[in-house]
């Protein structure tokens, strides 16, 4: 039986290391003929060595799902000897509508801009080139509007499994991202009369 676990867990192992992204319990589960809740015992086993042995690499579970990965602690041996990651900057903006979309999810684009009060275009346009949020589907109504989600690549970037792990909003914060969207919405005003005196004296 010893072998046999050996065996499996090299099966899962290899599975992970050539996937690269995370593979769901039940194509792990087919792939070493074993089902779903029994795959996942013996991944949390894994997972648990891995830790014990100080590894360089680590399992993380993501919704039903399983991927291999580097451990943080030993990110500056392996930027060393590969590129370095591309970094992406969230501002309050970003964060308050990323929010919202964790939140409320599955939301459409003026859903959020009601919340926040102002276009959120830019905002929604940078959490999808970012990998963060993603189409989810259409609304059954007229002009069939996106509907927005997270990805897996946000459960990654906030380090929790689900979106079941998400602290929650309060009804104080929600009322905070309007008064911060009103603020952003002043400066674009703002922007926009400065962009548009230059174009006066450019003219003159």
């Amino acid at each position: 039986m010893k072998m046999d676990l050996e065996r499996i867990e090299a099966a899962i192992e290899a599975v992970l290391f050539t996937m690269g992204e995370s593979v769901e319990v039940d194509k792990i589960a087919a792939a070493i003929e074993q089902d779903a809740e029994t795959t996942k015992r013996i991944i949390h086993n894994m997972m648990d060595k891995y830790d014990a042995a100080d590894r360089g690499i680590k399992i993380i579970e993501l919704e039903n799902s399983f991927q291999m990965c580097t451990k943080a602690e030993y990110y500056d041996a392996l930027i060393k000897v590969a590129s370095q990651p591309r970094k992406y900057v969230l501002t309050d903006a970003l964060l308050e509508t990323l929010s919202i979309i964790a939140y409320k999810q599955p939301v459409t684009k003026l859903e959020i801009e009601k919340i926040r009060g102002v276009n959120s275009d830019h905002a929604v346009s940078r959490l999808v080139e970012y990998g963060l949020a993603c189409e989810v589907g259409r609304l059954d109504a007229p002009g069939r509007p996106m509907l927005l989600g997270t990805t897996e690549d946000f459960l990654r970037t906030f380090g929790v499994q689900s979106l079941d792990e998400l602290p929650e909003i309060s009804a104080e914060l929600m009322e905070n991202f309007k008064e911060e969207a009103e603020i952003e919405a002043g400066m674009e005003e703002i922007d926009d009369q400065i962009d548009g005196q230059m174009s006066l004296d450019i003219d003159v």
